[in-house]
């Protein structure tokens, strides 16, 4: 978008760059909304559905702008003659953005949720099946992707943008089509009304009985099967004895109509242990923060590296930069595969899991690996400036230094290697420890997380670039030459941060209380057993 935005509407880099961020945090911002509808009013099929159609519009509004001429802005005889997109074509630039980011709210948070739906709980068996669709998810989710930044990139810049933007709005218009024929074959759980207002429900009751005396026997806390029959679709959650405060939600008063309860005064055991699991998930959920800072200088200085670098694989032909990503993406789907097909199998035999590990010591497994990536970044980054350095380079920063970009492989690979590990964890954990009413909104949480990552990577360039520079003007991130910089002291100082992350992290998991279903007591134990093994990463 980018390109096409600079090459076909004329647009300055900088204002290009602003309305792709903007676009970004928007589309970042609406699975929250999409998954409150999912959850609240419509359910998974339902928001999937419409979202989609609104995504599909903006597809084709936007395919529709690369077609007619009357859309876009003439094309440039020279540099002085290019003409900006005027203030129309902008408003449709604009509109068809505006409605791929709310079809995009919708269909993130929803679609692996209402995937992993198609498993039944209360079948052991299927359960357990369940890990498999996250890993083959996140595979066909890496592999589009992979296909997008090859096939569909060729498309743009060979046949044209017309082509390139019509082939994936087409096979969206497929995948709408098949995905609404399969409605008979669906598990489809109806929304159970807004997760929020149960919630805070329970605050409200919480703080209202504040000073009230706590029971000793907490099997006298308030239940009522009636009421919460709707929402614990998987089996009631039994209590859990920390966070006692919020159980006093739960304690009936002579004030109280157990009966007919005001639910701002009085709630149910399942509900308080419902807010107690989304508490319990905020600090194992906010380190995969620091996992998508550290990834996202893969699009940033990496780049900048490669493109200083020699990347002729023969003497007519150089790999662009922007592909290195594409060993990302390939060693993430290998590492898929080689998870499913051989680390499961393995490991099984040692820890009894059906999954082999649990899915918080898979995610702890993967902030390690981050963290050996850019540990080797710094030290690729010392030897590329001292190869520029023999070779009197230093100040030369337009010319290629003599070292192969196949150097910066080990950074590329092992960031899709972690996020093999990582991602996939995540999503597994946010899904498995969510509320069944609230799975949907857990998994927009996933989302959420990437984008606060790619906001803390920017906030970290640039107090870096402000704080880092000397008495000279010298400066780690510099803007012209990346050859006079300290890139690898950045490296190093994300290393630093992902260290004290995975530290965090461990502390969090050793003392990580699972979602106590009722009906899973018995393999609650064996994931408590399966967590131990964080101890030993």
């Amino acid at each position: 978008m980018i390109s096409y935005l600079t090459t076909q509407l004329h647009l300055p880099l900088t204002e290009a760059a602003n309305v792709l961020t903007n676009f970004g945090g928007t589309a970042a911002m609406t699975p929250l909304v999409g998954a409150f509808v999912a959850d609240a009013l419509a359910g998974r099929f339902w928001t999937i559905t419409i979202s989609s159609i609104i995504y599909q519009l903006g597809m084709i509004i936007l395919t529709i702008s690369t077609i007619l001429p009357n859309l876009r802005p003439p094309p440039c005889n020279n540099v002085d003659s290019c003409k900006e997109a005027d203030a129309g074509q902008l408003a449709i630039l604009y509109f068809s953005l505006l409605l791929t980011a709310v079809g995009s709210g919708g269909i993130r948070p929803c679609v692996v949720s209402f995937g992993a739906d198609q498993f039944d709980e209360n079948d052991p068996k299927e359960k357990m099946r369940t890990w498999k669709f996250f890993n083959w998810y996140y595979f066909c989710m890496g592999a589009s992707i992979l296909v997008a930044n090859t096939v569909i990139v060729y498309i743009q810049d060979n046949v044209g943008w017309d082509w390139g933007l019509g082939v994936p709005t087409v096979a969206m218009a497929i995948s709408i089509v098949a995905f609404i024929f399969g409605y008979p074959l669906y598990r489809k759980l109806d929304p159970v009304g807004s997760p929020f207002t149960r919630l805070l429900q329970v605050a409200v009751a919480a703080y209202r009985k504040r000073k009230a005396a706590m029971v000793s026997d907490f099997g006298l806390l308030y239940e009522n099967e009636e009421i919460d029959s709707a929402i614990s679709v998987g089996g009631k959650l039994a209590h859990t004895k920390n966070m006692e405060f919020l159980d006093k939600a739960s304690i009936v008063t002579e004030a109280d109509n157990p009966k007919a309860p005001n639910l701002w005064k009085l709630s149910t055991s399942h509900r308080v242990e419902e807010l107690k699991s989304l508490i319990r998930m905020g600090p194992i959920w906010a380190a995969g923060i620091i996992l998508i800072t550290a990834s996202a200088q893969q699009n940033t200085f990496s780049l900048q590296q490669a493109k200083s670098m020699s990347r002729y694989l023969t003497k007519s032909f150089q790999i662009p930069a922007a592909s290195m990503s594409l060993f990302t993406q390939a060693s993430m789907l290998t590492t898929i595969i080689f998870y499913d097909l051989f680390f499961v199998p393995f490991t099984r035999k040692f820890t009894g899991l059906e999954r082999g590990i649990s899915f918080l010591t898979r995610m702890g497994i993967g902030l390690g690996i981050s963290l050996l990536a850019t540990l080797a970044a710094g030290f690729i980054e010392i030897h590329r400036k001292n190869t520029a350095l023999v070779n009197g380079l230093i100040d030369k920063q337009q010319e290629t230094i003599p070292i192969s970009v196949f150097w910066l492989l080990p950074q590329y690979s092992l960031h899709g290697i972690a996020d093999a590990f990582m991602s996939i964890g995540h999503l597994e954990f946010l899904y498995d420890q969510a509320p069944e009413s609230m799975r949907s909104t857990a998994t927009a949480l996933f989302w959420l997380s990437i984008s606060l990552g790619s906001y803390t990577s920017t906030l970290l360039v640039t107090l870096v670039h402000k704080y880092s520079q000397g008495a000279d003007g010298s400066n780690w991130l510099p803007d012209n030459n990346l050859n006079k910089g300290k890139l690898e002291y950045f490296y190093w100082l994300i290393t630093f941060l992902q260290l004290l992350n995975l530290v965090y992290y461990v502390f969090c998991a050793k003392f990580y209380t699972l979602k106590p279903l009722q009906v899973r007591k018995e393999e609650k134990e064996r994931e408590k057993d399966g967590i131990e093994i964080i101890s030993h990463i």
